[in-house]
């Protein structure tokens, strides 16, 4: 369980380096089992608020993280580094280009291709929790349209498939960071989608600047 610190600040960030060091972990579990995983051990929720969200029993919540920390306890072998999952095949590195099409372009109609029915969009360290394409899209062009125009960066994030986001900046016409997305990808379907937004501490550790020039957009874009 993440403890949690007097300071609301401090535990935000302990909320978000938890539930980034989890990503990787988190692909080998059921969707079901990833829900309650998360919302119980990262955001602390109590069974009672899981199972409502959820639509189903406290039972089944508690029976559900049982199955969860049982599966990463045996599938984590002695020495295995958590961090890293297999390389992405060719048809998932096409399902990347496409999203990042589909983003760049804000194409609603392109992403809804992409994305998985159950998906899910988290914005760390808000309690954001955004279930299924239409939640995902209906978002994304209201409350986030301001994420058009968005230029990304191609990051791997503890072995997942990830990319900086630049969201454009009306003072100077170049693009300002915002997010650092990670991806989840199964049958061919991306199903999850989370922003992580503390950019002054996420994108120096990828070696990533703080600001885009105008000019040099499409040049960090190719790099």
């Amino acid at each position: 369980m993440l403890p949690t610190p007097a300071d609301p600040a401090e535990a935000a960030v302990a909320k978000e380096s938890v539930r980034l060091a989890f990503m990787a972990a988190l692909q080998q579990l059921p969707a079901k089992q990833r829900a309650v995983l998360i919302l119980r051990e990262v955001l602390a929720w109590k069974a009672s608020e899981v199972a409502e969200l959820l639509g189903t029993s406290v039972a089944s919540v508690n029976s559900a993280l049982q199955r969860a920390r049982a599966t990463l306890a045996e599938r984590r072998q002695p020495g295995e580094d958590a961090s890293v999952s297999d390389p992405l095949d060719e048809e998932q590195q096409k399902l990347l280009e496409r999203y990042v099409a589909a983003f760049e372009g804000y194409d609603m109609s392109a992403l809804t291709t992409l994305l998985h029915e159950d998906a899910i969009m988290t914005m760390p360290p808000f309690d954001l929790w955004l279930t299924g394409v239409d939640d995902i899209t209906g978002f994304m062009t209201t409350l986030g349209a301001a994420c058009a125009n968005s230029r990304l960066i191609p990051v791997e994030v503890n072995g997942l498939p990830g990319f900086a986001q630049y969201k454009p900046d009306p003072e100077s016409g170049g693009h300002l960071p915002w997010a650092v997305q990670v991806l989840e990808i199964s049958d061919g379907r991306i199903t999850g989608f989370h922003c992580f937004l503390d950019t002054e501490r996420w994108f120096p550790l990828f070696g990533l600047p703080l600001h885009l020039e105008a000019e040099a957009d499409q040049v960090e874009q190719d790099a």
